[in-house]
């Protein structure tokens, strides 16, 4: 099955209306069961090619934990410009690694690892340790990594990666004002990581060094994964909130673009590094100005979740979504449909619910929300519904959709082309 269009010439012909897609994914996936969920290839083909005209001309590591597909992350792979995997587990990373396919061969772990046995296996494995690349922040984790290695010698050096810290903390009068982005890494000067750099030395595999230093990776979430153009009922508070967003932003890029430029010079005069990552579906045209990063990252745009509804930057398409079936009707504008509480990761609010999208015109109710096995809806199109109707959602985020089915039913111009499995779809749950 072909899933993304030759050459994206969806991604070039603008961007499917959604208002066509939900319909058409009910006709098309009529008699199907829960838990379903479909991918629309004009959609996915249109927001990769989003994604490339964004990126600018450097290539784009895929964030498999946004896809969670084997089969989407090979056809995204297959496109010119989409190149390597940005892994989640070490664990994921050695099942794609080992895939007869042979279309996984650059896997960078975004997070460190604490997987003792998995850290064994990939020792083991020469064609692992070629390619799959660790990340790590910490001299501890260099200690814990080669304590977990003794009695076990690397069929080659273990790759790494560096994580920079790419949080904004602005200051005034030299007293730090604040931390705006997420807290990952320790690392954030030149300094920090000479010093995990040249730590690495010290460990060895008898005359051979036991890592090599490969990457420096700086993911700016506060720009790649905050939405700078909020929606809510208050329109004058969403002005004066997308105002001081846009302003953060701009600052914090310049900031996290001359520091990530310093970090990187000065890694390179004990370290031939083969990639610097940066960037994620929010923030690629920005970072790819910065000329230290050799290649950016994404993920979550090639499904266009409802978190990604509200940047100025870009729109994308509706990829995939999900439908749950009536099984109750509490009241003449009321149903209730099965499951539906697929409440995705991160600070708990109503952002993070999945959102109803048809039939047009039903909401959540406020006293419940989505829940685990029942979520009531209310609205006028609740009176055309009727026991086992489905009622489609958009999930918050991308990759987690996929941890509740075990495959997508794949639409094309509205009709079904077959399924694709999903990783749970295979067997695999890695977090």
């Amino acid at each position: 099955m072909q899933l993304l269009k030759q050459n994206l010439e969806d991604g070039r012909a603008g961007r499917p209306a959604p208002a066509a897609m939900w319909p058409a994914a009910n006709a098309a996936c009529t008699g199907l069961q829960f838990p379903l969920a479909a991918l629309d290839l004009a959609a996915l083909s249109h927001n990769a090619g989003s994604l490339l005209r964004r990126a600018a001309g450097k290539p784009i590591r895929v964030a498999s934990k946004s896809i969670r597909s084997k089969e989407v992350l090979k056809a995204v792979l297959a496109q010119p410009g989409f190149a390597g995997i940005l892994g989640f587990t070490l664990p994921e990373a050695l099942w794609l690694a080992h895939d007869p396919s042979d279309a996984f061969t650059d896997i960078v772990v975004a997070y460190p690892t604490a997987d003792a046995d998995a850290v064994r296996a990939l020792a083991a494995s020469a064609s692992a340790c070629a390619r799959v690349t660790l990340m790590v922040d910490s001299t501890e984790q260099l200690q814990w990594l080669a304590a977990t290695l003794r009695g076990h010698s690397p069929a080659a050096p273990i790759r790494l990666c560096l994580d920079l810290d790419a949080s904004w903390r602005p200051s005034l009068g030299g007293r730090t004002l604040g931390h705006i982005g997420v807290y990952r890494s320790p690392l954030r000067t030149g300094a920090d990581a000479i010093a995990v750099a040249l730590a690495m030395d010290a460990h060895r595999n008898g005359p051979e060094p036991l890592f090599k230093l490969v990457g420096i990776m700086a993911y700016e979430a506060q720009v790649a994964g905050l939405q700078d153009t909020p929606h809510t009922a208050n329109k004058v508070a969403d002005l004066a909130k997308s105002a001081v967003l846009t302003q953060i932003q701009r600052s914090s890029m310049a900031e996290i673009n001359h520091r990530r430029g310093n970090v990187v010079a000065a890694v390179r005069n004990v370290a031939e590094l083969e990639f610097v990552n940066g960037g994620g579906t929010g923030s690629l045209e920005l970072t790819t100005a910065d000329p230290s990063v050799t290649e950016l990252a994404a993920g979550s745009g090639l499904f266009g979740p409802t978190l990604f509804d509200g940047y100025s930057r870009f729109t994308p398409a509706h990829a995939v979504g999900f439908a749950a079936p009536v099984v109750r009707r509490p009241g003449p504008e009321l149903v209730t449909v099965l499951g539906g509480g697929w409440i995705a990761s991160g600070p708990s609010g109503p952002d993070r619910s999945p959102v109803p999208v048809h039939p047009a015109g039903l909401s959540l109710i406020g006293t419940e929300g989505p829940g685990e096995v029942q979520t009531p809806l209310r609205g006028a199109a609740a009176a055309q519904l009727r026991i086992g109707d489905k009622v489609w959602f958009r999930h918050a985020k991308s990759g987690e959709i996929c941890e509740h089915v075990d495959a997508l039913e794949v639409l094309d111009g509205g009709h079904l082309q077959g399924s694709i499995p999903t990783y749970r779809g295979e067997g695999k749950a890695f977090v």
